[in-house]
């Protein structure tokens, strides 16, 4: 079983409304599917993270064919996420990413992430199939493959093999500025949002950054 990591280019002056307006817009920084569930009547839901101003998505999704509705969360930090309703396969270039999605053997993963101009996405299956899925879609889109090689599970998702404890330190470390420059929390400061001992904050802290770094140092770690 097969992994792969490719990057989409589509000429701005042909690209389909819906890719523009995620990918070239300059209010919106980055914009991320982060999961999609179909319908049988061909109706699909999206939860999008955006990055910058997701209001111009709301304004502008009247505009744009197949789109049925945006709904956006509360910003924060600059984020937003928006709840997109829309008729893929009336939408140019993503009925060729739904039907790749639909193939036996093949599994499109998320999170797929517009950027300058560009989308990123990734993919686990068949090889052949992949072949396959990657010639189909060849027509209305470039499509180039930065990475391939064995699925690896965990490995491959990092986020994932992190246990429950350690992405709540994570997710409170950050929130407190932990990250930030200067830091604006200790281990202290964590561990009494934690409620545990400041080794103990420490710990999850320290296991958790060693497997995204370990991830992220690998050939085929993300690095998006």
């Amino acid at each position: 079983m097969k992994r792969l990591r490719v990057t989409v280019r589509v000429d701005p002056d042909r690209a389909p409304p819906f890719f523009d307006l995620l990918a070239n817009t300059p209010a919106i920084e980055e914009a991320r599917v982060l999961e999609v569930n179909t319908t049988l009547d061909g109706v699909d839901n999206y939860l999008f993270s955006i990055d910058g101003d997701a209001t111009v998505l709301a304004e502008r999704a009247p505009e744009i064919e197949g789109l049925e509705s945006v709904r956006l969360s509360e910003s924060s930090r600059g984020r937003t996420y928006a709840l997109v309703v829309a008729r893929s396969l009336e939408m140019p270039m993503y009925d060729s990413i739904l039907r790749a999605s639909s193939r036996l053997e093949l599994i499109v993963r998320t999170p797929i992430i517009y950027r300058d101009g560009e989308m990123y996405g990734s993919g686990v299956g068949d090889p052949q199939q992949i072949q396959a899925a990657l010639e189909e879609t060849s027509d209305v889109m470039e499509i180039r493959v930065d990475e391939i090689g064995e699925f690896r599970g965990e490995l491959d998702d990092p986020v994932r093999a992190l246990s429950d404890r350690q992405r709540e330190a994570l997710s409170v470390a950050f929130e407190m500025g932990y990250y930030e420059r200067p830091r604006r929390a200790t281990h202290e400061d964590i561990a009494a949002e934690l409620d545990c001992a400041p080794a103990t904050a420490s710990g999850h802290l320290q296991k958790a950054e060693a497997k995204l770094v370990r991830a992220a140092m690998d050939d085929f770690g993300p690095t998006l």
